[in-house]
């Protein structure tokens, strides 16, 4: 590029610049740093490219808006991966997962599966002997009831929903997780809800209400009611291995999935 052609970009970037200020808001932000660079560039007597090395990244990258800085917090973290994500590369980065001991005694990592563009998503606590066999969320006992509950119940089908759980590897002789374990599982599972973006989040059980919630509060404090997950509404009710032992509170999971259902008509 020659040193007037260069010129006349800086002259031109500078301009746009100066006239994106004066809008109400902004089209472009900047950060006070980028704009203070950008104002001290000057046309070189050389116009040698400069070595990849001597850029600095931080000098010119842009600091995110006051309001998302302010939703980036230890509560609702910000989800941040290298390149585009998918669940693709989720599952992938899963089924690798040495984080926890849990990967020692697994047969099969679980990540979850179903409509990539599901407008519900339901959260399991973690796969048991069935799941770990078969490498599928909810395919047991509790997981037919699960079945039945979409497709008798809500007229769906498990395609049309995406299922997964907090824990992707099944803890030995189906424990509750632990806090490591979901420490290090959880970021898959938020970014999976963030890939997804449904419009209902049903949690099912403890693990998954205290997980998305960050809470400690019981079932029947917490069904009956709806919460907020990242601006997502989030109903609990009872997992579907409590029902089958408990089958009494199976009216009171129906009056949460009719909840759900209406919501979704809305």
């Amino acid at each position: 590029m020659e040193k007037d052609a260069y010129a006349s970009l800086v002259h031109q970037i500078k301009t746009i610049l100066k006239k994106n200020a004066r809008g109400k808001p902004p089209l472009i932000r900047l950060s006070r740093e980028t704009a203070a660079l950008l104002e001290s560039v000057t046309v070189p007597d050389t116009m040698q490219k400069p070595h990849l090395e001597e850029v600095s990244v931080e000098s010119v990258s842009e600091s995110p808006p006051d309001n998302e800085k302010a939703a980036c917090t230890v509560e609702s973290p910000c989800i941040q991966s290298a390149g585009p994500d998918s669940l693709a590369k989720i599952s992938a980065e899963i089924s690798a997962c040495k984080k926890c001991p849990l990967y020692a005694t697994r047969l099969h990592t679980v990540a979850g599966e179903g409509n990539p563009s599901a407008s519900l998503v339901f959260v399991g606590e973690a796969p048991g002997a069935s799941e770990d066999r078969q490498g599928r969320p909810f395919v047991g006992r509790a997981g037919q009831l699960l079945t039945d509950i979409i497709s008798k119940g809500m007229k769906m089908s498990r395609d049309d929903v995406f299922i997964c759980n907090v824990l992707k590897c099944r803890p030995p002789e189906n424990r509750v997780p632990n806090p490591e374990e979901i420490m290090y599982c959880e970021p898959y599972l938020l970014r999976q809800l963030d890939l997804i973006r449904p419009k209902v989040i049903c949690a099912l059980g403890a693990v998954a209400a205290h997980t998305l919630l960050k809470n400690d509060l019981t079932i029947s404090r917490l069904r009956g009611e709806w919460h907020t997950y990242h601006g997502i509404a989030l109903r609990v009710t009872y997992h579907p291995a409590y029902l089958l032992r408990n089958p009494a509170d199976k009216v009171k999971t129906w009056d949460d999935v009719k909840e759900i259902l209406q919501f979704l008509n809305a």
